[in-house]
């Protein structure tokens, strides 16, 4: 199995754990809880800052010295509704109550104590299309460039109609050379609609040092350290992930790679 993609490593309690060192990169951690209803989660951020992401039912949260009440709605991820966040800053501690059986995602990345702690959504953040024909997907920005509340995190979800491709025409975010493209690591945490289906994701970079397809199924965590990272759903099967990003800088440039140049020539996709 290819050391990009990680599957959950139980289905109960912490079943992801991504950090910089076992990635082999500098700035991206991300983990995973699915809890059952009363059980409970709790870290301390250390030097990170944090965006928790009820992906699947309610919690109750405390965080930095603040009690945040039941966050959550959407008791199926493919609801698509827009998600309850809890951003809590570098230097703190926070803790979860499950109210319901829930998934609740950890997105880590270095923080600087240049923001507070503060919820998310599920206010502003609104399903949006993005490309055309089977290149269509839709997003729910979390913490995108624009929204101006994280010292390094950058986070979305994308949901990918059955039969339709994503993260795609191909590009990649592998040098610090800005404004022409960002240095970002990302990792991509996969569900599939229905649960037995699966998805294909290739990580590729132009020289072919680096080139792998990787077939996902519901719950997978893949890593991109660097090169280009289409997805694709087969007909019948669709496709949600939630992104993470984080480097240097906190911002999203991109190069398209050689072969889809012309593509987005003709097209805006």
């Amino acid at each position: 199995m290819s050391s990009l993609l990680r599957r959950p490593f139980g289905n109960h309690g912490k079943v992801h754990q991504i950090t910089p060192q076992d990635a082999g990169w500098r700035y991206v951690g991300f983990s995973l809880y699915r809890l059952r209803a009363g059980e409970v989660a709790t870290e301390a951020t250390g030097g990170n800052e944090v965006i928790l992401v009820m992906v699947e039912g309610k919690a109750a949260f405390e965080a930095a010295g603040r009690d945040w009440g039941v966050l959550g709605e959407r008791m199926d991820v493919f609801e698509k509704t827009p998600p309850h966040c809890l951003y809590v800053p570098n230097g703190q501690d926070w803790r979860a109550v499950a109210e319901t059986d829930c998934v609740i995602a950890v997105c880590a990345a270095p923080g600087r104590g240049g923001h507070a702690a503060r919820r998310i959504g599920p206010e502003g953040i609104s399903l949006t299309a993005r490309g055309k024909g089977t290149n269509t997907r839709h997003i729910n920005n979390i913490a995108m460039e624009a929204e101006d509340y994280c010292d390094s995190l950058l986070v979305t979800e994308v949901f990918t109609p059955a039969g339709h491709w994503s993260s795609y025409p191909s590009h990649r975010h592998d040098e610090d050379d800005f404004p022409r493209i960002t240095y970002l690591e990302e990792t991509y945490y996969h569900r599939l609609n229905p649960k037995d289906g699966w998805a294909v994701q290739r990580v590729y970079t132009d020289d072919g040092g680096l080139d792998e397809v990787m077939a996902v199924r519901d719950g997978d965590v893949v890593c991109v350290p660097r090169g280009h990272h289409p997805c694709g759903a087969p007909y019948g099967f669709e496709l949600y992930y939630l992104n993470v990003m984080a480097g240097p800088r906190r911002n999203w440039r991109f190069v398209p790679a050689p072969e889809v140049e012309e593509i987005l020539r003709r097209d805006s996709v």
